[in-house]
């Protein structure tokens, strides 16, 4: 694993992490972002909006596009402008981001971020502060913004019998605005998919989701997440430890932490895997486990 402070985007300051199966950019002009993962030949998984490309010193938050560590529930202390450079320490296979965030209540941003030296697969890890004098309740949440036109891949668990099977085994989430009768939801026995489109309006969904992973392809291109899930835990939102969101620009692949209630000083905190494989075909309806098996790399 290399390396090197490089210009991208229109900010001139960027490190680039790179291996011989992947490339990682993260901003230091701004963010942090990771606003760019890709194989060395492939195409960025994540989305860039234009519009903030380049810019900095910006009074209002800015979604910029990649990935971003945010606090849950979604609320003002989300939304803390992160346009300044981000301190950051180079460690062993990759860094440290430490943002300084003004923001009522102040909480300090931890990102750390490691490429593997023999494959695509990075490790990161979201930490949360409280940094003020009186208690908070919040979960660490962090936010993937994937590029436009894939089809979202999110596990469901084994289907069950009756009478054999009498609780339920799943939760899901939805927001005001989500119809569940969208063309672009499919609910399936074995996975739930959404398909990224231009045009489409704005829909999102929460799950407990105890399967380990969801995958984003697109092209070609195979993202995939793994995050935990623990048990008796209090999450965000109606018990949802995955999100996803998506709207006529992207699709957002979201892990949160359980909800703590953190003293001054005390932190929370969860971690993320990512990686990436080319030349994967769609998954068949009829052939879920198959594609599962073939495709998809778990811990």
């Amino acid at each position: 694993m290399e390396s090197q402070i490089v210009p991208y985007g229109g900010w001139q300051n960027n490190l680039r992490l790179h291996n011989a199966h992947a490339e990682l950019i993260i901003t230091l002009d701004v963010g942090p972002r990771i606003i760019s993962y890709r194989t060395p030949d492939g195409p960025n998984v994540f989305k860039n909006y234009e519009a903030g490309m380049g810019g900095s010193n910006e009074p209002e938050w800015q979604i910029r596009g990649g990935h971003r560590l945010w606090v849950a529930p979604e609320g003002e202390a989300s939304y803390a402008p992160d346009n300044h450079p981000v301190p950051y320490e180079v460690i062993p296979g990759g860094v440290r981001l430490r943002p300084k965030l003004a923001g009522s209540p102040p909480i300090g941003r931890e990102l750390t971020v490691t490429l593997a030296e023999d494959s695509s697969r990075v490790t990161l890890h979201h930490r949360l502060t409280n940094l003020g004098n009186e208690p908070v309740e919040m979960a660490s949440w962090a936010l993937s913004v994937m590029a436009p036109g894939g089809l979202e891949i999110i596990p469901q668990p084994p289907l069950g019998e009756h009478p054999r099977d009498l609780l339920p085994t799943r939760v899901l989430v939805p927001w005001p605005y989500t119809d569940l009768g969208d063309p672009r939801w499919n609910f399936g026995t074995r996975f739930i998919t959404l398909q990224q489109q231009a045009g489409g309006r704005p829909t999102k969904l929460g799950i407990a989701h105890r399967e380990g992973w969801v995958s984003y392809l697109n092209g070609g291109t195979l993202f995939t997440k793994t995050f935990a899930y623990e048990e008796g835990a209090i999450y965000p939102d109606f018990g949802s430890n995955f999100e996803t969101y998506t709207d006529t620009d992207m699709l957002e692949i979201e892990s949160l932490s359980p909800l703590r209630r953190l003293a001054p000083g005390e932190s929370v905190s969860h971690g993320e895997t990512w990686s990436l494989r080319e030349e994967v075909p769609a998954p068949g309806r009829d052939d879920p486990d198959a594609w599962i098996a073939r495709f998809i790399s778990l811990p």
